[in-house]
Parts: structure tokens; sequence; C-alpha cells
């Protein structure tokens, strides 16, 4: 009789011939089937309470459009979740049986077979994604203009609807990636691979949240970033969980590491779905009493019980079967199976919520101001120094990122203090500080004038270039992170695996390099002001978070080279920093110098056609922008300087006291060594002579 513990292993011999234990006893297949059928079943009941499937009084394509667009879009939400899902399994879940892997693995193995069937299931799922999105934008079409598919134009229509018109163009480009998608997933065979397959399945829900809500409608930025971050992580969540359904029987002795994995994700996940939920409702409620007084409210309230249900489920799994996945899965499965079901009516009922009118209207401003229609806000009030900090327009993205990176530093702080390390309280303060600053610069104040006056603008991006990196790389998270996170040795990777491949790597090495940082720093505005990109970042969500994301990176790897004490590439002598730092910010002295000399105004089509009630010369704001970046962007550079000046010193300082321990172990051999020689060749000089 053989010990319990064998039970689920999977034994190697030297012939290279395997023996599974038995799998255990669950039909992942009929967990999936009733999980599609729970979000057909839900997306039907959802059209025919809220009328979204009834005839239209005018132009009504049919039924078959009526109902096919809010089924197909099951199809293919599923599909992408599944998908997503898949990806996120191979990434940061399942181990990999590399050859590297192999080597670090002689013991019990199941040589990759989960990671390898997830990969498969992502490829198929990606497909079929692909094809529910092309007939989603035929059905689309045919809904929307109210075109029978039978019209002898309806072909000429569609293109001109991709080509012409956002919502096609949106739809179009959604399903072009999808199908990138699909091939790529084809090719993955390791981590990596599935990882940047990861990034461009959740690049790919872009366009679809940015066709959920119109872009002049009041908050349409807001609700994009919402439903973008509902839509992915509801995605690794129910994709995930039904992925570990279909590769459970694979799995063997890492069953229960990969259920372990699998619950922390989908905490992370089940919090993200929550919030960005919250947000989604908000915006499309106009109050609290509509969830209970219309079709659309009733329909939410239904999904926020089954989402705390979920929350439940995934208590009970945390509390009792996780921890017993290894020894007694059966309960683990069964519950899971159960999740997995209503997980697809969650996703039937966002349908049609997604295809019923909410009780704010989605469309533009009947009338807007000239604020209004270049930004889809109206115009905030004067600027003064407390409207700068009590303007305040959220940014759910970068609001989650910043309360988020506070929360997992502390927690890495606290695993550290548990054990008995230590971890300097000013990197602490500093780490929670720049982020603090972070959500202020992209929700607060700056955010809010930046959009309509270039010198707030300016504010703003001194702020998250120059001064939030400060904070940052003096918090030292990689060397924490690196500290505190657990290590892997089963060939999966985990948060301390990637960290390390991403520090480690070809492309950080380059753009951490001293010198690439330095020209990405200093050419990127050029490049950035000087070019359409700047009103792009202007006129679009998407152009804003990537000037966000690129100037805040930018900053960071500048600051790490000169200052920055985690892993990464070698840095150069102290000199050389302050020599960098100095001819780096000449070059931006010369920016601003520029910017205060133009004589037509960067992005005109947006700052010269606001006509703010206050009344603000465009052009002079520009010239106090360009004089901030010239001016207040130097107070960062005498900070770098002086900390790049004060670790010298304290190098050198540890170098003294290095060598003076040296000395009094071996009673200054060195410097006995030094006048020997000396002596010696003092002497051979009298000789000579």
């Amino acid at each position: 009789m053989y010990p319990r513990e064998y039970a689920t292993r999977v034994w190697i011999y030297p012939g290279r011939v395997s023996t599974p234990a038995p799998a255990p006893r669950h039909r992942p297949a009929l967990a999936l089937v009733g999980a599609a059928v729970a979000a057909l079943v839900l997306a039907v009941a959802g059209l025919l309470f809220s009328g979204a499937a009834q005839p239209s009084a005018v132009l009504d394509p049919g039924a078959v459009v009526r109902w096919g667009v809010p089924l197909v879009t099951v199809v293919a939400d599923g599909a992408a979740a599944v998908t997503i899902g898949a990806l996120a399994m191979c990434a940061l879940v399942l181990p990999h049986a590399g050859r590297g892997d192999e080597r670090r693995r002689p013991r019990v193995a199941v040589e990759g077979a989960a990671w390898s069937l997830a990969a498969r299931v992502a490829a198929v799922a990606a497909v079929v994604w692909t094809l529910a999105s092309v007939v989603r934008i035929v059905l689309t079409y045919a809904r929307t203009s109210g075109r029978s598919l039978d019209e002898p134009t309806f072909g000429a229509e569609l293109a001109q609807f991709v080509t012409d018109i956002p919502m096609g163009q949106a739809h179009l480009v959604a399903t072009v990636m999808a199908a990138v998608l699909a091939t790529v997933c084809v090719a993955v065979a390791t981590p990596t691979a599935a990882a940047l397959a990861g990034v461009l399945a959740l690049a790919t829900v872009v366009p679809i949240a940015l066709t959920g809500h119109a872009a002049g409608a009041e908050g349409h930025n807001l609700a994009v970033s919402a439903m973008w971050l509902h839509i992915g992580s509801i995605s690794v969540w129910a994709g995930g969980l039904a992925v570990l359904c279909l590769v459970a029987r694979r799995l063997g002795a890492d069953r229960g590491p990969a259920v372990r994995r699998f619950s922390t994700l989908a905490g992370w996940s089940f919090a993200l779905v929550g919030v960005s939920g919250l947000v989604n409702g908000g915006v499309r409620l106009g109050a609290l009493e509509d969830l209970v007084s219309t079709d659309y409210g009733l329909l939410l309230l239904t999904k926020t019980v089954m989402f705390v249900v979920l929350g439940l489920v995934g208590w009970v799994h945390r509390r009792s079967t996780v921890p017993a996945a290894t020894d007694r899965p059966a309960a683990f499965w069964r519950l899971a199976a159960g999740e997995v079901v209503l997980v697809g009516a969650v996703i039937g009922v966002s349908v049609a919520l997604g295809s019923s009118a909410p009780p704010v209207p989605q469309d533009p401003v009947s009338r807007p101001t000239p604020v209004q229609e270049i930004t889809g806000y109206a115009a905030p009030p004067e600027p003064s120094l407390l409207a700068w900090f009590t303007e305040w327009r959220p940014d759910v993205l970068f609001g989650i990122l910043a309360v988020a990176g506070i929360g997992v530093y502390l927690g890495w702080v606290y695993r550290l203090y548990r054990r008995g390390d230590h971890w300097s309280l000013p990197r602490t303060a500093s780490w929670v500080t720049g982020l603090v600053l972070f959500a202020w610069v992209t929700s607060g104040g700056p955010s809010v004038y930046g959009v309509v006056m270039f010198s707030a603008h300016m504010v703003q991006h001194m702020l998250l270039a120059m001064v939030v990196p400060i904070f940052l790389v003096v918090g030292a998270p990689i060397t924490l992170a690196v500290r505190a996170l657990p290590a892997r040795d089963d060939g999966s990777r985990g948060p301390r695996e990637w960290l390390l491949a991403t520090v480690h790597s070809r492309w950080a090495r380059f753009f951490a390099h001293p010198g690439t940082a330095a020209v990405n720093f200093a050419g990127s505005m050029i490049v950035f002001y000087y070019s359409p990109l700047f009103e792009l970042a202007l006129s679009t969500h998407v152009g804003h978070i990537a000037m966000v994301v690129h100037f805040t990176a930018a900053g960071y790897l500048f600051a790490g080279a000169l200052i920055g004490v985690d892993p990464g590439p070698s840095r150069p002598r102290y000199p050389m920093r302050l020599l960098l730092l100095f001819a780096t910010m000449g070059f931006h002295a010369f920016f601003g110098v520029s910017v205060m000399q133009a004589t037509t105004l960067f992005a005109g089509d947006h700052f010269g056609r606001l006509g703010l009630p206050w009344g603000v010369d465009a052009l002079a704001d520009q010239e106090a922008g360009g004089a901030i970046a010239w001016g207040i962007g130097e107070l960062p550079t005498l900070a770098l300087a002086v900390a790049v000046a004060i670790a010298w010193a304290r190098d050198e300082e540890r170098v003294t006291r290095r060598t003076d321990r040296q000395a009094d172990r071996d009673d200054d051999a060195a410097l006995a060594e030094y006048n020997a020689r000396l002596a010696q060749m003092a002497g051979r000089d009298g000789a000579a002579r």
C-alpha cells in the first residue's frame, strides 16, 4: 500500500516511461458546457426582460440580427475569456518543462503536459474569438443601420462602416488584432511567448471597450478605463478557472501549487472586477434608486448578487478546498465546476446589460460648449491654488495602480518584518510619497487643468517625468521584491521570476543603460511635442495613457541610472553620472527656451479653440509652460545632483572604511609593500650613480 502523498504523482523512470497516478474524477467538459448554456440562457432572459431584442419601430433589421448580436457577443466574450485565461495560466501558474526545467527537476514531474494543453486551448479559443468577431461586425452594422442582411447594397455599406465610421473602425481593429493573436498563439511555446501573447490579448480588448461608451458623452475616459479593467480581469478569472478545470488531469503532483497560485490570481481579479464594476455602474446610473426602478438597474443588481455569490464561493475555496486540493481534490473540483457555471451566467447577464439602454443616456452632449466638444468634460473653475487640490477627475486605471502599488509594497515590508528582516523606513516613505503624488498628478488638479491649459500640462509633465520617478527610485522596489517574494523551482514563473527575467533581459539592459536612458529622457520630449503625438495624447484616451506611462518610465530609468540601487545594468562612476545629468538638463533647458520663444501654438487645434470662460491667452500660457519646463524643471535636477553627490561621498566613506579594516587585518601590508618597493627603486638609482 503506497502512502497517500504518492497518489497524485507521476513517476519518471530511467527509460523515460511515465506512470501517472489515477486522475481526479471530474468532468471538466460538462462544467464548460454548463457555463456556455448558462451564459446563453441568462443572456436571452436578460434581453427579454429589458426589451433590448424587441423589434424597432423604424428600420428593423429582423429577428436574426436582433438576437444574433448578443448571442454572437456571448461566444466572442467567452472565447476571449478562455484565450486570456489560458495565456495567464501559461505565464503565471502552470509549470513549463523546458530544457532548463528538466535539469532542475529530476524529481517526479508532469513534463509540462498541462502547460502544453493550456497553450493549445488558447490557440483554439483565439480562432473562435476571431470568427465570432467577424460575424459580430456584420450583425452590428445591420443592427445599427437597420438594414437587412439580404439588401443588395449591404456589402458596400458594410465596407464603408468599417472604414469610415468610428464604431466600425473599432470593431475592425479588434477583429484584425484577434486574428493576429490567433496566429501568435499557435506559435506559443514558452512562458515568455505566452506573456507577450497575453499582453496582445488584453490590448485586443481595448477597441471593444472604446465602443462601449460614446466618445462625446460625459465621463467617457473613466468609462473606457473601467470597462477595459472589467473585461480583462473577469477574463483572467473566468477563463483561467475554465482552463484549470480542463488541464486538471495533467497536473499530477503540481495540482496543489497550481490551485493555490490560481487562487491568488483569482483574488486579484475579483477585486478588480468589483472596483471597475462599481465605476461602470456609477457612470451609467443616474441615482441609486435606478437600481430598483429601471430594467437596466435590476439587471445590474442581479449581476451584483451573482458576483457576491462568486466571492463567497472563492472564500470557501481559499478556506477549505484549496488547502486540501492535493489530498482531497474531489471537493475542490465540484465547487470549481459550479463556479465555472456561475461565471458563465454572469457573462450572459453582462451581455444583456451591454445590449440594454442604461438610465443615463450614453449619447454625446446635445449642445456642447467648445471645451466639452474638444475634451469631453465641462470647463473647470478658474485655476487657483485651492482649485489645484480640490478639483479631481479620477482616473480609475492609474488610481488602482497607485493604491495597489502602495498595498503590495507595504505587504512586502511586513513580510520581511515577520521573518525578522529590516527594511528602511525612509525608503518606504519615499515609495508611498511617490505613488500618492502620482495619483494626484493623474487624477487631481494637474490632470484636470492639463487638458485645457498648456502651462498646467507642462506642470503635469514635469512632475511625472522628474519628480515622481525620484521618489519611486529611492524606494528601491525591485530590491525589496527580490527579498520578499518566494522563489519557484518547478518550472513555472511567479512574480519574482518575471521580475528578475525582465530586469536582466536584453531589452531592459538596453533601455536602462545610462546613455540610452538619458537620450530617451531628453529626446522623447522633442519628438513628443514637435510631432502629432502631443495632440493625439490630448484628444484620445489611449494616447493620454501612453503619454503618462512613457514619461514616468523614462524618468524612472534616468533617475535609476543616477541614484538607483536596484539590480540592473552597471552604472557609470559618479563623476560621469554628474556629467550625464548636467548634459541632459542642459538639453532640457534648451527645450524650455524653445517653447518660450515659439510663435505658433503646440496642438493649436486643441488649445486654440477652447474658449475658456475665464479668458486665457493661449500663446502667453504656452510661454508660461516653457518657463515652467526651464525654471521649475531645474529643481528636480538640483535634487538629483545633491543625491548623486551624497551617494558619491558615502561610497568614498565605504571604500575608506574597507581599506582601513584591511590594513588592520594585515598590519598595513599594502603600505609596507609600497614603501619597500620605493626603497628598492631608490637603491637601484643609487647603484646606477
